[in-house]
This record gives structure tokens, C-alpha cells and sequence, in this order.
């Protein structure tokens, strides 16, 4: 069914992935990190269970071994 979502604002963000504001922004403008979610008229955050599963994703990527 519905599952309750947690959204994380923008510190939160930058304290979960450990990149800058301006790479996440670039990234979400060039589509490779998810993008924010308006929670409000001036007001956004990110949807927390997409951050994880971009970090996972980043973290299976640099696990693959390249030949």
C-alpha cells in the first residue's frame, strides 16, 4: 500500500552524500541525482528512500571491477 515517506532537506542531503550544493544541484539538472520534491511555496526537500538508493547505486558502480 502507501508507505509513509521522510523527507530530508537540503543540509541533510549535503551530510548524506558529502557533495556540495552546487554538485547536487548540477546533478539533479543533468538528471543523475534525484530530484527535489516542492514541499511548500518556497520550500523543497528530497525524498530519503532516493537519496539511499542513489548512494547504493554509486556504491555498487565503484564495486564493479573494470577490466
Amino acid at each position: 500500500m502507501n508507505e509513509m515517506k521522510t523527507f530530508i532537506r537540503l543540509p541533510a542531503v549535503l551530510a548524506a552524500t558529502g557533495l556540495s550544493r552546487s554538485t547536487v544541484l548540477r546533478a539533479v539538472k543533468a538528471g543523475t541525482f534525484p530530484a527535489p520534491i516542492h514541499i511548500g511555496p518556497h520550500a523543497v526537500a528530497w525524498d530519503s528512500g532516493a537519496v539511499a538508493q542513489w548512494q547504493l547505486d554509486r556504491i555498487a558502480a565503484s564495486t564493479i571491477i573494470k577490466v
